[in-house]
């Protein structure tokens, strides 16, 4: 079978394709399980005619984001290619299933073009859009936190899923990893509101952290991560944090030209909140903002790399005060 998730909600994409990896057998992960990263059209064409072998299903991940981005003029691939991959995703073997992903990377300037041809064919097999969920959509969000919950076999009420989007935020991976902890804590008991209020990360204390961070205050930017330490593994901190300081630079942007009530017009923000997030920036830097973005990116990128010289939590340390 052939399947094609695309959007910009990595963990709900990544969770699918873990879906199908998990019903793969565990003694040939190896072989039954091949990603390829944009193979060229020669590679591509013979990835798609792979021929499982005797020790049954078979998953390739192909990650084709960039196939579709850019201008709508097909590039990538002419109509003679085309008609190759179209008569190779055709004649996929029953016993492969081949899953196409185009994830938008956080942050990215890269937009899928939907008029693209290619775009068009491989909407043809089992695609699916994962859109990220915005903040201020908190039914859609606690839905989501209850699904995910039952997935887990962990019990939750409605207004404990209320109280873990108040407390934790509408990152989904950060949501994944607190219902993990809660589910550990509460050892098959129903999770109550002091539970998430022990256990999980507290929104509050990142933004102040953050608040902290931006306003150079070295100190107690230190002192403050250190708190949270205690609670958040560092690459769980840079995550919130990639998102607080991704808003706060399109505030401080926006704010050039345009009134507070025109920032939450077009940021989806509570107008009260523009407002006061105008006032806070206004005698910060874009270009520090940019900086500290660029530096915990770096950070990020050299943890899961395996590049970095220093522990995961110095390497952090070492970006936000840099």
């Amino acid at each position: 079978m052939i399947y094609f998730f695309y959007g910009d909600e990595e963990f709900n994409i990544s969770n699918e394709v873990k879906k199908f990896k998990d019903l793969l057998d565990k003694n040939f992960i190896e072989m039954s399980y091949k990603y390829y990263n944009h193979p060229k059209f020669p590679d591509l064409v013979a990835i798609l005619r792979t021929q499982p072998m005797m020790f049954g299903k078979m998953l390739i991940e192909i990650n084709c984001l960039n196939y579709l981005c850019g201008k709508s003029d097909d590039k990538a691939f002419d109509d003679k290619q085309l008609a190759e991959i179209t008569q190779a995703l055709d004649s996929c073997s029953e016993s492969l299933d081949i899953i196409l992903t185009a994830v938008i990377p956080e942050d990215s300037q890269k937009k899928i073009d939907k008029r693209k041809k290619l775009f068009k064919l491989f909407s043809k097999y089992n695609a699916k859009e994962f859109a990220k969920i915005p903040s201020y959509k908190t039914a859609e969000l606690e839905s989501w936190i209850k699904q995910q919950a039952k997935g887990k076999d962990l019990k939750i009420s409605d207004d404990v899923a209320s109280i873990i989007l108040l407390q934790v935020g509408s990152n989904l991976r950060l949501l994944d990893s607190e219902l993990e902890k809660l589910k550990i804590y509460a050892n098959d008991k129903p999770v109550t509101k002091e539970m998430v209020k022990e256990i999980c990360v507290i929104n509050e204390d990142i933004f102040i952290f953050a608040d902290y961070l931006i306003n150079e205050n070295k100190a107690k930017t230190l002192e403050e991560y250190h708190k949270l330490l205690s609670k958040k593994h560092p690459l769980e901190i840079l995550s919130v944090l990639h998102t607080i300081i991704r808003n706060k630079i399109q505030v401080k942007a926006y704010s050039v030209k345009h009134s507070p009530d025109e920032i939450a017009k077009l940021l989806n923000m509570h107008p009260y909140r523009a407002k006061l997030e105008v006032q806070k920036l206004k005698n910060i830097s874009l270009k520090n903002l940019v900086k500290l973005k660029e530096n915990i990116t770096e950070a990020e990128y050299k943890i899961k790399t395996g590049q970095s010289a220093l522990d995961v939590d110095r390497e952090v340390e070492y970006a936000i005060l840099r």
